[in-house]
This record gives structure tokens, C-alpha cells and sequence, in this order.
């Protein structure tokens, strides 16, 4: 339990460091044969930070919770 905890508590760290993600999706414009015209477009996926903490308190709380146990 420890472990996740652990583990949760740096995803959180990476959220709350990194808030947005950035991709690119191939868009077709033409297909004239065997000749194709694409277009690379940017597309983003961001969050707030307050969701990074939320996640670094719920790993803390499962490493209290590991703890009471032992």
C-alpha cells in the first residue's frame, strides 16, 4: 500500500508540474490517386494544478493509512 501511495503521490507531483499535454493528429485535405495531401494540427489536452495536488493528498493519505495498519 505504501508503494502506491508513493507512486501516486509523484503522478500527482507530474500533474501538478506539467498542466498540459500537446499531440498532433494527421489531417487529410486532398487524395488525388495515389498522391495524398495531409496537415499536421496541434491539438491540447491541459488541466488545472489543483487537480496534481488533489491526487498528492490522496497519496499521502494511503501512506497514513499504510502506516495505522502496521
Amino acid at each position: 500500500m505504501k508503494i502506491i501511495g508513493f507512486l501516486i503521490m509523484i503522478f500527482g507531483l507530474v500533474f501538478t508540474i506539467y498542466t498540459a499535454i500537446s499531440f498532433f493528429t494527421q489531417e487529410r485535405i486532398l487524395k488525388v490517386g495515389t498522391v495524398e495531401l495531409t496537415h499536421s494540427q496541434p491539438q491540447y489536452f491541459s488541466w488545472i494544478p489543483f487537480i496534481g495536488l488533489a491526487v498528492m493528498v490522496f497519496g499521502v493519505y494511503l501512506i497514513l493509512q499504510a502506516r495505522k495498519k502496521e
